[in-house]
């Protein structure tokens, strides 16, 4: 048999045995997605860790909408952010602190935890080589495969003790930015033909500054910096519900090493559902752009995001990408957060008409969903709507975009692997699926 057809037949045949009856998740009571019926989160699990509030619940038992909440340690978000954009310092490391360890630190322990990141970002001249090796490659795989990769250099890669969990877990945090800017120089030489710069990192800058200068060398601005070290810590963590989390904790309740797992939740982050849904917005935005003539008509507006919808416009999938959210439901406290930093950035750069523009498609882009779907379940911005503009705004390509994201979540990831490696009656983590096809009787080969 031709195996080009071999391949063919055995994939026409999945057709068949991939069905499963829409009606049979219902009747055995399975939540799709791990969600319920009236879309809430199937609770698996408890942690210190992170709190995403996106509802509340009413006496009678329904989802009663609110203002979106995030909390870190117990500490809302803006709680953490408003200080820092107010005293125009860098706060990544010490919210790395706060999810590492439940405390926020003093001034002292601040500077040696910066101190011990600083000395970590350095990499070994073989995970060079390694980089550079795979020139070319999607760099969420190349950080993937660079994590795999310091099992190999690791004197203790399986010990999971928590003073060992906590050296890998700053380890990864430290290198994590060093990796993707080495990724990205060696992929701009190598695909985009430009000059290879290898910068390596300064001491005495904060993380979200050595990227940047890794990346830019010395183009970019004080207020660039800022916003990139904000848009982290908005990112950093977001309880252990999200995929790429769960997905630590899933691999991490194994009892496999530490990067292994992390590992594991780099391929889940990839994904354009999760972690790669920035590209998405940005590329919509700039369609929008085109399309859409007078950024201030309203009906223009509402009449273009309508075809949209209908799937008669831009990439006819019949989503206004950015808006909507699994969880938070009037607002993503994280969405609201990012639209006041586009602001500032937006004025220092000229693009005030483009963020304009973009608050119109958020206002009227959650109106025409809502009326779209029916739904009584609110819509908001989420993350995504105005990260990538973000990014933008700072010169960033978009090949980094989601490894940035990588960079942030890292904190939350290995925070949550601690936890998991660390509480009281941990088992690992096993659901359940049922298989309703039935008994088949066997055919001898001959009559087949």
């Amino acid at each position: 048999m031709n195996k080009e057809y071999l391949i063919y037949k055995l994939s026409d045949e999945v057709k068949n045995s991939c069905k499963i009856p829409r009606e049979a998740f219902s009747k055995y009571g399975v939540k799709r997605g791990l969600r319920n019926e009236d879309g809430s989160g199937v609770l698996v699990g408890l942690t210190n860790i992170g709190n995403v509030v996106g509802y509340e619940r009413a006496e009678d038992g329904s989802l009663k909408p609110c203002e979106g909440k995030l909390y870190y340690r117990g500490y809302e978000l803006n709680d953490l952010v408003e200080p820092l954009l107010k005293e125009k310092r860098f706060g990544f490391e010490e919210i790395a602190y706060l999810l590492l360890s439940g405390q926020l630190p003093d001034k002292e322990e601040l500077a040696a935890f910066r101190g011990l990141l600083n000395d970590n970002m350095p990499l070994d001249h073989r995970t060079i080589v390694h980089i550079i090796d795979l020139e070319g490659s999607n760099i969420m795989n190349i950080l993937a495969r660079c994590v795999l990769e310091m099992y190999t250099f690791d004197p203790n890669p399986d010990d999971i003790s928590r003073d060992n969990l906590m050296r890998q877990s700053i380890e990864l945090i430290a290198k994590f930015p060093t990796i993707i800017a080495y990724a990205y120089n060696i992929y701009r030489h190598s695909v985009q033909g430009r000059s290879l710069h290898i910068r390596h990192p300064k001491e005495d800058l904060s993380i979200a500054e050595n990227f940047l200068y890794m990346i830019k060398h010395d183009e970019y601005t004080e207020l660039d910096a800022r916003m990139l070290d904000l848009l982290m810590i908005v990112q950093a963590e977001h309880g252990g519900g999200n995929n790429s989390t769960f997905t630590v904790r899933v691999t991490s309740s194994t009892r496999t090493d530490t990067y292994s797992s992390i590992a594991a939740g780099i391929g889940s982050l990839k994904g354009p559902l999760h972690g790669g849904a920035n590209i998405k917005c940005i590329n919509m935005f700039h369609h929008l752009k085109e399309a859409i003539k007078d950024w201030s008509n309203i009906d223009e507006i509402d009449t273009y995001l309508n075809r949209m919808l209908n799937k008669e416009a831009y990439d006819k999938s019949g989503l206004i990408y950015g808006i909507g959210h699994a969880v938070y439901t009037l607002s993503d406290p994280r969405a609201v957060e990012l639209k006041k930093l586009a602001g500032l950035l937006a004025k220092e750069k000229g693009r005030e008409d483009e963020y304009n523009f973009l608050r119109l498609i958020e206002q009227e882009g959650i109106k025409c969903l809502m009326a779209h779907r029916k739904s009584r379940k609110p819509a908001c911005a989420n993350l995504d709507f105005y990260s990538g503009f973000i990014y933008e705004m700072i010169g960033l390509p978009q090949e980094i975009y989601t490894p940035i994201f990588a960079m942030s979540r890292i904190v939350g990831w290995t925070a949550h692997r601690i936890e998991e490696l660390n509480f009281e009656g941990r088992r690992i983590i096993r659901p359940a699926y049922k298989n309703i096809l039935g008994k088949k009787d066997y055919v001898p080969i001959e009559d087949r």
